[in-house]
């Protein structure tokens, strides 16, 4: 749109998954929002990130209008493999919790969601620059921003800052308002992306003593495959070749040779964080997805935490705009940080399995703890079942 509103009900800043995906289903029980987006829409759909969806994201999605396209390409996977010294074993999801997790790519969820957000008219501003909220301590909230050139500003009942770690709307909350709990884990994820077949018909996570590899997909036709690398590595000193090459050696061997190769399309070094800031409100500003908090990619939480902040919200204002509560949007920031951090245990938990951390003082003891765990709960029905519990998404 070329001109933006003077007011809205609902303001987010941001528009990846989270912020589209509220601002979806806030249009569809009638409230009115506005999304402001600092880059513009192709970058936005140029990001490769998230697969795998749980059940309770799939239901918000469904619930959006949004899903059609992902029922009828997305992959239902009933289990995943881990991989322990060559040896292969399978959660099997569906035995065990009776559910399921569906293979689909961020991307093509966020332009399933930006294609129904234009088809319905709702207003979305993207390449817009510094983007400042204001006044949110008090009832009626602004945020101040350029756009094309010009200075405007749009008022507000709320804002909902979905605007990524980096963003601005963590940093508008004054900083002896807010305590964080951070974990930076000394190795990297490096990613390929490639128009070749699955090497399996599931996710494969592989602990292997060069380090931790994982299998994954987008389509029957695409893969996604990841490496663990040193924090700092350098992507220049990963070739496809060297790549390909590597991977083979961390797989067993006859997953290697089922393994297609191709060039990649997308090639990338993601660090491995833990971040948590709480609590996520301050006045009438709300803090969603990676504002708010980041997980190691290994539990496959970090879109789908997005998702459950996003069905907390929508429940809030609901509430607020259908019935003059404020009781849901007074209990969100307790009720996403519950949920919050059994996730980041979980993603601590198998990335502290299946990873190799550098040698340190009682590197060898912690490696044979690591044996002694993954034997254990792989042995184990209830660890089995445990793993499959928090793989598919604790209840809303």
């Amino acid at each position: 749109m070329s001109d933006s509103p003077v007011r809205t009900q609902v303001l987010i800043v941001g528009a990846g998954p989270a912020g589209l995906l509220l601002g979806q289903l806030l249009a569809r029980a009638g409230i009115d929002n506005v999304i402001l987006e600092l880059r513009s829409a192709a970058h936005v759909l140029s990001r490769i990130r998230a697969g795998v969806l749980e059940p309770g994201t799939v239901a918000l999605l469904e619930e959006a209008g949004v899903a059609a396209r992902l029922h009828r390409e997305g992959l239902r996977h009933g289990g995943f493999e881990i991989c322990v010294d060559g040896a292969l074993h399978r959660i099997d999801l569906q035995a065990l919790v009776g559910q399921q997790v569906t293979v689909y790519g961020q991307t093509e969820l966020t332009r399933d969601l930006m294609e129904a957000r234009a088809a319905a008219g709702l207003s979305t501003l993207y390449e817009v620059d510094d983007v400042r909220p204001l006044e949110i301590e008090g009832t009626e909230p602004r945020v101040a921003f350029v756009h094309a050139g010009q200075r405007r500003e749009i008022r507000c009942d709320f804002i909902a800052g979905c605007d990524g770690f980096h963003g601005v709307c963590r940093a508008s909350i004054p900083a002896e308002r807010l305590r964080t709990y951070e974990k930076v884990y000394p190795f990297g994820w490096l990613g390929l992306l490639a128009d070749v077949p699955p090497v399996a018909p599931e996710l494969i996570y592989v602990r292997h003593e060069r380090g931790f590899a994982l299998c994954s997909q987008r389509s029957p036709t695409r893969s996604r495959y990841y490496l663990q690398v040193p924090a700092g590595a350098a992507l220049e000193a990963w070739p496809d070749s060297v790549f390909w090459a590597e991977l083979r050696r961390r797989l067993p061997s006859a997953v290697a040779a089922a393994l297609h190769e191709g060039p990649a399309i997308e090639k990338s070094i993601a660090p491995l964080r833990s971040f948590v800031t709480e609590p996520m409100r301050h006045g009438r500003l709300f803090l969603a997805g990676d504002a708010a908090h980041i997980v190691p990619p290994t539990g496959a939480k970090g879109l789908n935490l997005a998702a459950s902040d996003v069905a907390y919200l929508r429940q809030g204002l609901g509430d607020f705009y259908r019935r003059g509560s404020s009781a849901g949007l007074d209990a969100y920031s307790q009720r996403c940080l519950q949920r919050i951090w059994k996730a980041e245990r979980f993603s601590w938990w198998m990335t502290s399995l299946l990873h190799r951390f550098p040698s340190q003082g009682d590197a060898a003891f912690d490696q044979r703890l690591q044996e002694a765990e993954l034997a254990y709960l792989l042995s184990s029905a209830h660890g089995r079942g445990m793993i499959a519990e928090n793989y598919v998404g604790l209840p809303l």
